[in-house]
């Protein structure tokens, strides 16, 4: 009796997400094929994902040589940045790659039973009717992936609708913030944010663009472009900082030229694989992106308002403690970014096998990535 309900109760948890934790808990580290492809995206994408904050870390060094003031007033505009930027960004990455994954995983699923059908017709291998994936001349062809375009386009137009409210509400905002008018810190926030907000457009299309690529499971082209870009950040920062002369707005200016230095070589990779406009308007996937980033939304305004109000009530205190917040902060950002790796190679294997149908590869990747986590 006690064996036969010991059984039952197996079973049962069996089917609990939660006993998924404790599912072969010796695979958790075993380097088998999803382990693999596991780690081949999430690496890159975890480096990527640092590699932002650490510049912006270098940044924090720079305008620290500069004094206390202009660090604090940096430390409050980049707050306002971050609650912005991740509001309008980050549902758009995390859709982007599902809606990539899937698209492109139909499509290839498409073309193979195209090829199949043909075959039982009796058409050779290399008949011209049968899809090719490359075109007389060698080169691969041209993808259509309507969601990719679709993330391009809402991350351009949101880029400039951020910029053109930032720049017009600054004032407004930084005083919300606990900068008041007679601060010392106002006017050196005013220009980092003011300048800053310069490269909203850029941010907010390179980092649609990675979503694109990590949907393709490709996080090596985005971690190149962003590291290219950083480095170029970390140049500019001291001839602009200090051989200009140009103080925080040396560093907004340096941070903007290398945001879009990403978004250019990004678009350019990519057009390389994927026809960057859609055939028609219609193809466009504007009403699917918001509906399924609408909840993604909510959490990403609970998570960043935490943040922001910590850094307005650092402010409060004064520059010196506002000073020592920003570099905490960006310490801890740099770090804590690492788990997103794993979450972008989830996103993008469940994806795939989600529209491939593969309903044991997508619980097989969903307990892996808990059991890492």
């Amino acid at each position: 009796m006690i064996t036969r309900v010991l059984v039952s109760f197996w079973n049962n948890m069996g089917d609990n997400p939660l006993w998924g934790l404790f599912r072969n808990p010796r695979e958790v580290f075993k380097k088998d094929e999803l382990g693999l492809e596991m780690a081949q995206i999430a690496l890159p994408a975890a480096l990527a994902l640092t590699a932002d904050p650490i510049a912006s870390l270098i940044d924090t060094a720079f305008i620290g040589h500069i004094g206390p003031v202009e660090l604090a007033a940096v430390g409050v505009a980049i707050a306002v940045i971050n609650q912005v930027s991740k509001i309008a960004i980050f549902p758009l990455v995390s859709v982007t790659t599902s809606f990539v994954a899937e698209e492109d995983a139909m499509r290839s699923l498409k073309g193979e039973t195209e090829e199949i059908k043909l075959l039982e017709k009796g058409f050779s291998a290399d008949s011209e009717l049968i899809p090719k994936t490359e075109t007389s001349d060698g080169e691969n062809k041209k993808r259509h992936i309507s969601s990719a375009s679709s993330a391009m386009a809402i991350g351009a137009i949101l880029g400039l609708i951020q910029s053109i409210f930032v720049i017009f509400a600054a004032k407004p905002i930084l005083e919300y913030m606990g900068i008041k008018s007679n601060s010392p810190m106002l006017k050196p926030a005013l220009r980092y944010l003011t300048l800053r907000s310069v490269g909203a457009p850029a941010v907010l299309l390179s980092l649609s663009l990675q979503g694109v690529f990590r949907g393709f499971k490709d996080t090596k082209t985005p971690l190149y472009a962003t590291m290219v870009g950083d480095a170029a950040n970390i140049v500019l920062d001291p001839i602009f900082i200090f051989l200009f002369g140009m103080g925080v707005s040396g560093a907004a200016i340096a941070h903007v030229i290398s945001q879009y230095l990403i978004a250019l070589m990004l678009m350019w990779r990519l057009s390389e694989q994927v026809s960057l406009l859609p055939p028609t308007v219609k193809d466009l996937q504007l009403g699917r992106f918001f509906k399924n980033g609408l909840l993604l939304l909510f959490r990403v305004i609970a998570a960043t308002s935490c943040i922001t109000l910590a850094a307005s009530l650092a402010a409060k205190l004064g520059s010196t403690s506002m000073a020592a917040f920003q570099v905490c902060l960006q310490v801890w950002l740099a770090t804590s970014l690492l788990a997103d790796g794993l979450a972008v190679a989830g996103q993008a294997i469940l994806a795939n096998a989600f529209a491939r149908k593969d309903y044991e590869r997508a619980t097989a990747t969903a307990v892996r990535v808990l059991q890492v986590a």
